[in-house]
């Protein structure tokens, strides 16, 4: 299976190119980056420091989406947009790791899945995405005397908050108790507030050193405090899910997908 990378340049494009390079059934074959970018011209591989594998690293990300199986897409909402509509024009295979994106952007992507395969997961990990589950079943089983609150806590360069995978957390804590997220959300605090609001998901976001990403759901009732929590101890968890997800949609008709689809876990 061909699999082109987006942003190969990045943090998490390096590791994805290391990952699919050690993973059988796949090999790396193209990967893009802004023209803006200094890496124009190099080699993948060497960028990526497994060795050169004779592919340049190019600015055409239509050519990518042509030639590919797969695309895997760790990049901003902006682009990830735009590379969604390739997805669904050339009848690929699109993995998508962004977070940050607006409703207006994610009903955009959604669309793409007429035509496309598109598979998205605001956390790749196979341990957040059991998370996600057993915060719904807790949440169904607690009442709300128990207060919910999820914190969590990434390294000093993450743009968005709170994180993708904090608010993946926030929406299975809500459906567990059957209950609108965003009516119920309290994604920051400030100043005088007033007392909580008994049902609300609260959100607490820390930032800081080069943390991969923490992230903990608290159920907090009088005198008892349950909390369930992920640690990411490095971003290869994150690049072995892509490349797992590219893999498993390889026979999978277009359509909208995601983690809990890709690890079995969907209800």
């Amino acid at each position: 299976m061909k699999i082109g990378i987006v942003g190969c340049a990045g943090r998490m494009g390096r590791m994805l190119v290391k990952q699919i390079s050690e993973t059988s059934g796949c090999t790396v074959a193209g990967g893009t980056e802004p023209d803006t970018s200094p890496f124009i011209g190099q080699d993948i591989g060497e960028l990526a420091n497994i060795g050169a594998l004779g592919i340049t690293i190019s600015t055409d990300t239509e050519h990518l989406f042509e030639r590919m199986d797969a695309v895997i897409d760790f990049t901003a909402p902006v682009a990830t947009v735009a590379h969604a509509k390739l997805a669904e024009k050339y009848g690929k295979i699109h993995v998508i790791g962004t977070t940050g994106l607006t409703n207006e952007e994610q009903a955009e992507i959604s669309e793409c899945g007429n035509a496309g395969t598109i598979i998205q997961g605001a956390n790749m990990s196979l341990g957040v995405n059991l998370l996600a589950q057993l915060t719904k079943k807790v949440a169904a089983i607690l009442d709300d005397d128990f207060d919910i609150e999820i914190l969590e806590m990434h390294h000093h360069h993450k743009v968005d908050a709170p994180s993708g995978t904090a608010l993946l957390l926030g929406k299975y804590a809500a459906a567990g108790r059957g209950v609108d997220h965003d009516a119920v959300a309290d994604r920051g605090r400030d100043g005088i507030t007033g007392a909580r609001k008994k049902g609300d998901i609260g959100y607490a976001v820390l930032r800081g050193g080069n943390v991969v990403g923490d992230h903990t759901v608290l159920f907090a009732a009088e005198n008892e405090i349950i909390e369930v929590t992920h640690k990411a101890g490095d971003r290869s968890i994150f690049a072995r899910g892509a490349v797992r997800a590219a893999l498993w949609a390889k026979d999978k008709p277009a359509g909208n997908y995601d983690m809990m689809d890709v690890l079995g876990l969907s209800d």
